[in-house]
Protein backbone atom coordinates (compact mmCIF):
# COMPACT_ATOMS: atom_id res chain seq x y z
CA UNK A 1 0.00 0.00 0.00
CA UNK A 2 2.86 2.44 1.05
CA UNK A 3 4.27 1.36 -2.41
CA UNK A 4 1.18 2.16 -4.22
CA UNK A 5 0.36 5.47 -2.65
CA UNK A 6 4.27 7.00 -3.49
CA UNK A 7 3.39 5.65 -7.43
CA UNK A 8 0.10 7.39 -7.59
CA UNK A 9 1.83 10.63 -6.97
CA UNK A 10 4.99 10.69 -8.70
CA UNK A 11 5.92 13.92 -9.24
CA UNK A 12 5.52 14.86 -5.86
CA UNK A 13 7.90 11.30 -4.92
CA UNK A 14 10.19 12.03 -7.53
CA UNK A 15 10.77 15.88 -6.24
CA UNK A 16 10.95 15.10 -2.53
CA UNK A 17 12.99 12.31 -3.18
CA UNK A 18 15.07 14.50 -4.90
CA UNK A 19 15.61 16.65 -2.01
CA UNK A 20 16.64 13.40 -0.24
CA UNK A 21 19.55 12.71 -2.91
CA UNK A 22 21.05 16.23 -2.93
CA UNK A 23 21.51 15.92 1.02
CA UNK A 24 23.23 12.46 1.03
CA UNK A 25 25.01 13.58 -2.10
CA UNK A 26 26.13 16.96 0.14
CA UNK A 27 26.41 14.87 3.18
CA UNK A 28 28.61 12.23 1.92
CA UNK A 29 30.50 14.64 -0.58
CA UNK A 30 31.17 16.83 2.10
CA UNK A 31 32.55 14.25 4.47
CA UNK A 32 34.56 12.56 1.91
CA UNK A 33 36.37 15.59 1.33
CA UNK A 34 37.28 15.70 5.06
CA UNK A 35 38.39 12.09 4.84
CA UNK A 36 40.71 12.60 2.36
CA UNK A 37 41.59 15.68 3.17
CA UNK A 38 42.84 13.74 6.69
CA UNK A 39 44.39 10.73 5.05
CA UNK A 40 46.54 12.94 2.63
CA UNK A 41 47.81 15.02 5.66
CA UNK A 42 48.76 11.66 7.20
CA UNK A 43 50.23 9.96 4.77
CA UNK A 44 52.47 13.17 4.06
CA UNK A 45 53.50 12.41 7.77
CA UNK A 46 54.50 9.18 7.23
CA UNK A 47 56.68 9.44 4.29
CA UNK A 48 59.28 11.46 6.48
CA UNK A 49 58.13 10.60 9.83
CA UNK A 50 57.91 7.21 11.51
CA UNK A 51 54.63 7.98 13.49
CA UNK A 52 55.15 4.68 15.84
CA UNK A 53 58.36 5.68 17.02
CA UNK A 54 59.96 7.39 20.24
CA UNK A 55 63.77 9.52 19.84
CA UNK A 56 65.43 8.62 23.16
CA UNK A 57 67.84 10.79 24.25
CA UNK A 58 69.84 12.46 27.33
CA UNK A 59 68.94 15.78 28.75
CA UNK A 60 71.40 17.45 31.41
CA UNK A 61 68.07 17.72 33.54
CA UNK A 62 67.64 13.65 33.10
CA UNK A 63 71.22 12.56 34.10
CA UNK A 64 70.90 14.96 36.97
CA UNK A 65 67.85 13.33 38.36
CA UNK A 66 69.51 10.13 37.76
CA UNK A 67 68.02 7.19 36.34
CA UNK A 68 67.16 4.73 39.30
CA UNK A 69 68.27 5.16 42.83
CA UNK A 70 70.57 2.10 42.54
CA UNK A 71 72.28 3.39 39.57
CA UNK A 72 75.02 6.46 39.84
CA UNK A 73 74.37 9.99 37.97
CA UNK A 74 77.49 9.73 36.11
CA UNK A 75 76.63 5.88 34.31
CA UNK A 76 73.41 7.38 32.62
CA UNK A 77 73.85 6.54 29.57
CA UNK A 78 72.32 5.28 26.25
CA UNK A 79 73.80 1.58 26.06
CA UNK A 80 72.95 -1.95 25.40
CA UNK A 81 71.61 -2.37 28.94
CA UNK A 82 69.20 0.17 28.58
CA UNK A 83 67.88 -1.44 25.26
CA UNK A 84 66.92 -4.66 26.98
CA UNK A 85 65.66 -2.44 29.42
CA UNK A 86 63.26 -0.35 27.24
CA UNK A 87 62.51 -3.76 24.97
CA UNK A 88 61.22 -5.22 28.33
CA UNK A 89 58.29 -2.43 28.18
CA UNK A 90 55.03 -2.96 27.38
CA UNK A 91 53.51 -2.69 23.57
CA UNK A 92 57.67 -2.31 22.43
CA UNK A 93 57.93 -3.88 19.31
CA UNK A 94 61.97 -2.89 18.96
CA UNK A 95 64.43 -0.56 19.94
CA UNK A 96 67.64 0.78 17.55
CA UNK A 97 70.37 2.26 18.46
CA UNK A 98 71.37 5.24 16.06
CA UNK A 99 75.13 6.81 16.98
CA UNK A 100 76.07 9.68 15.53
CA UNK A 101 79.28 11.44 14.72
CA UNK A 102 80.25 14.33 12.74
CA UNK A 103 82.69 13.89 9.75
CA UNK A 104 84.30 16.19 6.60
CA UNK A 105 83.42 14.33 3.32
CA UNK A 106 86.38 15.73 0.41
CA UNK A 107 86.42 14.89 -2.77
CA UNK A 108 88.21 16.75 -5.32
CA UNK A 109 87.88 20.59 -4.31
CA UNK A 110 84.72 19.78 -2.88
CA UNK A 111 84.16 19.84 0.73
CA UNK A 112 81.05 18.79 2.95
CA UNK A 113 80.37 19.22 6.63
CA UNK A 114 77.78 16.12 6.95
CA UNK A 115 76.25 14.32 9.97
CA UNK A 116 76.81 10.18 9.91
CA UNK A 117 74.23 7.69 11.35
CA UNK A 118 75.73 4.88 12.73
CA UNK A 119 72.67 2.44 12.30
CA UNK A 120 71.77 -1.46 12.59
CA UNK A 121 71.08 -3.31 8.98
CA UNK A 122 67.75 -4.43 10.17
CA UNK A 123 66.98 -0.76 11.21
CA UNK A 124 67.87 0.05 7.54
CA UNK A 125 65.79 -3.16 5.93
CA UNK A 126 63.00 -2.05 7.74
CA UNK A 127 62.56 1.22 6.81
CA UNK A 128 62.12 0.36 3.20
CA UNK A 129 64.27 3.15 1.88
CA UNK A 130 63.39 3.98 -1.90
CA UNK A 131 67.16 4.11 -3.55
CA UNK A 132 68.22 5.80 -6.58
CA UNK A 133 71.47 3.83 -7.28
CA UNK A 134 73.53 1.06 -5.25
CA UNK A 135 72.01 -1.38 -2.19
CA UNK A 136 71.98 -0.67 1.70
CA UNK A 137 75.68 -0.10 3.96
CA UNK A 138 75.14 -3.90 5.38
CA UNK A 139 78.58 -4.86 5.99
CA UNK A 140 79.51 -5.14 9.33
CA UNK A 141 83.50 -5.09 8.39
CA UNK A 142 83.46 -2.58 5.34
CA UNK A 143 82.25 0.53 6.01
CA UNK A 144 80.26 2.17 3.36
CA UNK A 145 77.88 5.13 2.85
CA UNK A 146 74.20 5.77 2.06
CA UNK A 147 73.81 9.54 0.84
CA UNK A 148 70.92 10.98 1.10
CA UNK A 149 69.64 12.80 -2.09
CA UNK A 150 69.88 16.08 -1.01
CA UNK A 151 74.03 15.61 0.60
CA UNK A 152 75.09 16.59 -3.04
CA UNK A 153 73.79 20.22 -2.10
CA UNK A 154 76.08 20.71 0.39
CA UNK A 155 79.81 20.28 -0.71
CA UNK A 156 80.98 23.60 -1.57
CA UNK A 157 84.82 24.40 -3.28
CA UNK A 158 87.66 24.83 -0.90
CA UNK A 159 89.14 27.62 -2.89
CA UNK A 160 86.22 30.05 -3.40
CA UNK A 161 84.21 28.65 -0.92
CA UNK A 162 81.53 28.49 -3.08
CA UNK A 163 78.60 25.87 -3.63
CA UNK A 164 75.12 24.80 -5.09
CA UNK A 165 73.44 27.91 -2.91
CA UNK A 166 75.14 30.67 -4.04
CA UNK A 167 76.37 29.68 -7.85
CA UNK A 168 72.90 27.45 -8.37
CA UNK A 169 74.97 24.63 -9.85
CA UNK A 170 75.69 21.58 -8.60
CA UNK A 171 79.46 20.02 -7.66
CA UNK A 172 80.92 17.49 -10.14
CA UNK A 173 80.68 14.50 -8.15
CA UNK A 174 79.76 11.03 -8.80
CA UNK A 175 79.33 8.61 -6.02
CA UNK A 176 79.86 5.42 -7.27
CA UNK A 177 83.40 6.56 -9.46
CA UNK A 178 85.07 9.08 -7.33
CA UNK A 179 86.79 8.58 -4.48
CA UNK A 180 85.19 10.41 -1.62
CA UNK A 181 87.09 10.75 1.82
CA UNK A 182 85.94 10.84 5.45
CA UNK A 183 87.35 12.67 8.10
CA UNK A 184 86.43 12.03 11.67
CA UNK A 185 88.89 13.23 13.72
CA UNK A 186 86.96 17.37 12.63
CA UNK A 187 88.53 18.78 15.41
CA UNK A 188 91.61 18.61 14.38
CA UNK A 189 91.33 19.26 10.43
CA UNK A 190 89.90 22.71 11.53
CA UNK A 191 93.04 23.31 14.06
CA UNK A 192 95.84 21.75 11.70
CA UNK A 193 98.85 23.66 11.46
CA UNK A 194 97.97 25.81 14.47
CA UNK A 195 99.98 25.43 17.85
CA UNK A 196 98.74 23.54 20.96
CA UNK A 197 99.06 24.63 24.38
CA UNK A 198 102.51 22.39 24.81
CA UNK A 199 103.81 24.73 21.50
CA UNK A 200 103.51 21.38 19.37
CA UNK A 201 102.14 22.05 15.65
CA UNK A 202 99.10 20.41 15.48
CA UNK A 203 99.23 17.92 12.50
CA UNK A 204 96.56 17.04 10.00
CA UNK A 205 93.93 14.39 10.52
CA UNK A 206 94.17 10.90 8.38
CA UNK A 207 91.41 10.71 5.73
CA UNK A 208 89.82 7.53 4.64
CA UNK A 209 88.54 6.17 1.22
CA UNK A 210 84.74 5.36 2.30
CA UNK A 211 83.08 3.55 -0.63
CA UNK A 212 79.15 4.49 -1.52
CA UNK A 213 76.63 1.94 -0.54
CA UNK A 214 74.22 3.86 -2.51
CA UNK A 215 72.13 6.74 -2.61
CA UNK A 216 68.32 7.86 -1.44
CA UNK A 217 66.01 8.14 -4.63
CA UNK A 218 65.29 11.84 -5.11
CA UNK A 219 65.49 15.12 -6.69
CA UNK A 220 67.82 17.59 -4.56
CA UNK A 221 64.88 19.30 -3.85
CA UNK A 222 62.39 16.08 -2.58
CA UNK A 223 62.04 15.72 1.10
CA UNK A 224 61.80 12.90 3.14
CA UNK A 225 63.48 11.78 6.05
CA UNK A 226 66.63 10.21 4.82
CA UNK A 227 67.74 13.31 2.62
CA UNK A 228 69.97 14.84 4.68
CA UNK A 229 71.72 12.22 6.54
CA UNK A 230 74.77 9.89 5.65
CA UNK A 231 73.98 6.59 6.30
CA UNK A 232 76.38 3.87 7.39
CA UNK A 233 76.40 0.57 9.68
CA UNK A 234 76.87 1.32 13.52
CA UNK A 235 79.35 -1.90 13.70
CA UNK A 236 81.73 -0.90 10.94
CA UNK A 237 81.46 3.08 12.36
CA UNK A 238 82.16 1.42 15.94
CA UNK A 239 85.71 -0.10 14.76
CA UNK A 240 86.58 3.05 12.41
CA UNK A 241 85.80 5.44 15.44
CA UNK A 242 87.92 3.27 17.93
CA UNK A 243 90.75 3.19 15.57
CA UNK A 244 90.54 6.83 14.46
CA UNK A 245 90.52 8.02 18.17
CA UNK A 246 92.38 5.46 20.27
CA UNK A 247 92.84 6.81 23.83
CA UNK A 248 90.88 9.80 23.07
CA UNK A 249 87.16 11.03 23.53
CA UNK A 250 85.04 10.82 20.79
CA UNK A 251 83.11 14.06 19.61
CA UNK A 252 79.86 14.11 20.80
CA UNK A 253 80.99 11.13 23.26
CA UNK A 254 80.43 11.83 27.41
CA UNK A 255 83.72 11.65 29.25
CA UNK A 256 84.47 10.67 32.53
CA UNK A 257 84.66 12.89 35.70
CA UNK A 258 88.52 13.53 35.12
CA UNK A 259 88.35 13.95 31.05
CA UNK A 260 88.74 10.69 30.48
CA UNK A 261 86.97 8.78 27.66
CA UNK A 262 84.93 5.55 28.42
CA UNK A 263 85.98 1.84 26.87
CA UNK A 264 82.79 1.76 25.25
CA UNK A 265 81.31 3.92 22.43
CA UNK A 266 77.43 4.76 24.00
CA UNK A 267 74.58 5.27 21.81
CA UNK A 268 73.56 9.52 20.62
CA UNK A 269 69.72 8.28 20.85
CA UNK A 270 67.53 5.49 20.64
CA UNK A 271 64.45 4.66 18.89
CA UNK A 272 62.05 2.71 20.19
CA UNK A 273 59.54 1.33 18.29
CA UNK A 274 55.84 0.98 19.49
CA UNK A 275 53.05 -1.80 18.35
CA UNK A 276 50.78 1.04 17.22
CA UNK A 277 50.37 4.81 17.56
CA UNK A 278 47.78 4.13 20.01
CA UNK A 279 50.41 3.25 22.66
CA UNK A 280 52.94 5.94 21.89
CA UNK A 281 51.79 8.11 24.35
CA UNK A 282 51.88 5.64 27.16
CA UNK A 283 55.11 4.14 26.50
CA UNK A 284 56.57 7.37 25.93
CA UNK A 285 55.11 8.18 29.57
CA UNK A 286 57.12 5.42 31.15
CA UNK A 287 60.50 6.28 29.40
CA UNK A 288 60.14 9.72 30.94
CA UNK A 289 59.53 8.75 34.10
CA UNK A 290 62.65 6.64 34.25
CA UNK A 291 64.43 10.52 33.78
CA UNK A 292 65.31 10.20 29.63
CA UNK A 293 63.84 12.56 27.10
CA UNK A 294 61.90 11.40 24.88
CA UNK A 295 60.32 13.22 21.38
CA UNK A 296 57.48 11.34 18.99
CA UNK A 297 55.91 12.71 15.94
CA UNK A 298 52.50 11.75 17.43
CA UNK A 299 52.67 14.53 19.65
CA UNK A 300 52.34 17.10 17.10
CA UNK A 301 50.32 14.93 14.93
CA UNK A 302 47.51 14.78 17.20
CA UNK A 303 46.73 18.29 17.67
CA UNK A 304 46.37 18.70 13.76
CA UNK A 305 44.57 15.33 13.54
CA UNK A 306 42.13 17.09 16.02
CA UNK A 307 42.09 20.13 13.81
CA UNK A 308 41.30 17.90 10.94
CA UNK A 309 38.31 15.86 12.72
CA UNK A 310 36.93 19.44 13.37
CA UNK A 311 36.99 20.63 9.55
CA UNK A 312 35.36 17.08 8.75
CA UNK A 313 32.94 18.10 11.44
CA UNK A 314 32.16 21.07 9.90
CA UNK A 315 31.82 19.80 6.55
CA UNK A 316 29.28 17.28 7.35
CA UNK A 317 27.45 19.85 9.39
CA UNK A 318 27.17 22.13 6.11
CA UNK A 319 26.02 18.81 4.19
CA UNK A 320 23.68 18.12 7.42
CA UNK A 321 21.68 21.61 6.33
CA UNK A 322 21.16 19.91 2.45
CA UNK A 323 19.53 16.75 4.37
CA UNK A 324 17.16 19.01 7.01
CA UNK A 325 15.78 21.07 3.74
CA UNK A 326 15.11 17.56 2.26
CA UNK A 327 13.48 16.37 5.49
CA UNK A 328 11.15 19.35 5.94
CA UNK A 329 9.74 18.24 2.23
CA UNK A 330 8.97 15.03 3.83
CA UNK A 331 7.03 16.01 6.22
CA UNK A 332 5.35 18.80 3.76
CA UNK A 333 4.63 15.45 1.06
CA UNK A 334 3.32 13.25 4.09
CA UNK A 335 0.98 15.94 5.46
CA UNK A 336 -0.44 16.68 2.26
CA UNK A 337 -1.03 13.12 1.58
CA UNK A 338 -3.03 12.40 4.62
CA UNK A 339 -5.26 15.29 3.52
CA UNK A 340 -5.71 13.76 0.06
CA UNK A 341 -6.58 10.23 1.89
CA UNK A 342 -8.55 11.00 4.64
CA UNK A 343 -11.35 9.17 3.80
CA UNK A 344 -9.44 6.19 2.66
CA UNK A 345 -7.76 6.38 6.57
CA UNK A 346 -11.42 6.36 7.98
CA UNK A 347 -12.62 3.60 5.92
CA UNK A 348 -9.32 1.62 6.96
CA UNK A 349 -9.72 2.55 10.95
CA UNK A 350 -13.96 1.32 10.61
CA UNK A 351 -13.42 -1.74 8.83
CA UNK A 352 -10.80 -2.83 11.63
CA UNK A 353 -7.57 -1.43 10.84
CA UNK A 354 -5.24 -0.83 14.27
CA UNK A 355 -3.82 2.34 14.77
CA UNK A 356 -0.40 1.10 14.34
CA UNK A 357 -0.95 -0.24 11.00
CA UNK A 358 -2.33 2.99 9.96
CA UNK A 359 0.95 4.80 11.45
CA UNK A 360 3.14 2.32 9.59
CA UNK A 361 1.63 3.35 6.39
CA UNK A 362 2.74 6.48 6.49
CA UNK A 363 6.32 5.74 7.83
CA UNK A 364 6.60 2.71 5.51
CA UNK A 365 6.47 5.73 2.70
CA UNK A 366 8.94 8.10 4.42
CA UNK A 367 11.33 5.48 4.96
CA UNK A 368 11.43 3.97 0.92
CA UNK A 369 11.63 7.83 0.07
CA UNK A 370 14.97 7.76 2.38
CA UNK A 371 15.96 4.86 1.30
CA UNK A 372 15.69 5.68 -2.77
CA UNK A 373 17.05 9.10 -2.18
CA UNK A 374 19.51 7.64 0.01
CA UNK A 375 21.01 5.19 -2.30
CA UNK A 376 20.90 7.06 -5.35
CA UNK A 377 22.50 10.09 -3.60
CA UNK A 378 25.48 7.80 -2.38
CA UNK A 379 25.59 6.66 -6.44
CA UNK A 380 25.58 10.52 -7.45
CA UNK A 381 28.34 10.93 -4.46
CA UNK A 382 31.04 8.50 -5.99
CA UNK A 383 30.49 9.67 -9.20
CA UNK A 384 31.29 13.58 -7.73
CA UNK A 385 33.98 11.85 -5.97
CA UNK A 386 35.77 10.59 -8.92
CA UNK A 387 35.22 14.14 -10.66
CA UNK A 388 36.52 15.67 -7.53
CA UNK A 389 40.00 13.65 -7.65
CA UNK A 390 40.21 13.61 -11.34
CA UNK A 391 39.90 17.66 -11.07
CA UNK A 392 42.46 18.32 -8.30
CA UNK A 393 44.89 15.80 -9.30
CA UNK A 394 45.26 17.07 -12.55
CA UNK A 395 45.21 20.77 -11.20
CA UNK A 396 48.16 22.72 -9.09
CA UNK A 397 47.80 21.11 -6.04
CA UNK A 398 48.46 17.12 -7.11
CA UNK A 399 46.78 15.57 -4.68
CA UNK A 400 45.52 12.16 -5.02
CA UNK A 401 42.23 10.61 -3.74
CA UNK A 402 41.06 14.06 -2.05
CA UNK A 403 37.67 12.83 -2.06
CA UNK A 404 37.38 9.27 -0.17
CA UNK A 405 34.37 7.63 0.40
CA UNK A 406 34.61 4.33 2.38
CA UNK A 407 31.87 1.56 2.61
CA UNK A 408 31.41 2.89 6.07
CA UNK A 409 30.28 6.15 5.01
CA UNK A 410 28.06 5.07 1.98
CA UNK A 411 26.10 2.65 4.17
CA UNK A 412 25.86 4.90 7.49
CA UNK A 413 25.04 7.73 5.05
CA UNK A 414 21.91 5.63 3.78
CA UNK A 415 21.03 4.57 7.04
CA UNK A 416 20.90 8.18 8.34
CA UNK A 417 18.40 9.23 5.05
CA UNK A 418 16.14 6.58 6.15
CA UNK A 419 16.27 7.81 9.98
CA UNK A 420 15.88 11.21 9.11
CA UNK A 421 12.93 10.26 6.49
CA UNK A 422 11.16 8.45 9.19
CA UNK A 423 11.50 10.81 11.89
CA UNK A 424 10.28 13.57 9.05
CA UNK A 425 6.98 11.30 8.39
CA UNK A 426 6.74 10.82 12.06
CA UNK A 427 4.62 13.58 13.24
CA UNK A 428 2.27 13.43 10.10
CA UNK A 429 1.87 9.46 10.81
CA UNK A 430 0.96 10.46 14.62
CA UNK A 431 -1.78 13.22 12.62
CA UNK A 432 -3.24 10.52 10.55
CA UNK A 433 -3.74 7.95 14.22
CA UNK A 434 -5.27 10.51 15.61
CA UNK A 435 -8.51 11.12 12.91
CA UNK A 436 -11.98 10.39 14.06
CA UNK A 437 -12.95 7.20 11.65
CA UNK A 438 -16.80 8.94 11.19
CA UNK A 439 -15.26 12.22 10.26
CA UNK A 440 -13.09 11.04 8.05
CA UNK A 441 -15.33 9.02 6.14
CA UNK A 442 -17.25 11.83 5.39
CA UNK A 443 -14.86 14.00 4.16
CA UNK A 444 -14.56 14.83 0.78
Amino acid sequence: MSLGSLFKRKVRTILTVLGVIIGTTSIVVMISLGIGMKSSMLEEMMSYENLTSIEVTISEQGRDSGKADDKKKEEMHLDDALIRDFSSLPYVKSVDPILEVPVILKCGPYMAWESVQGVTPEYLEGQNIELAQGGLPLSRDELTFLYGNTIIRDFTNEKNQKGYWETGELPDIDYEKDAIFAVFDTDRYWSAGTVDENGQIIPAPKKFVVPTAGVVAGGIDDWNQYSYYVYCNIDALKTKLQKVFKGRAVPGQPTRKSGKPYKELFYSRLMVNVVDMDHVTEVQKMINEMGYQTYASVEWIESDMQVMNIIQAVLGGIGAVSLLVAAIGITNTMMMSIYERTKEIGIMKVIGCRVLDVQLLFLIEAGYIGLIGGVFGVLLSYGLSVVVNKVVEGSELGLKNLSQIPFWLAGTSIIFAILIAMLAGLAPSIRATKLSPLSAIRAE
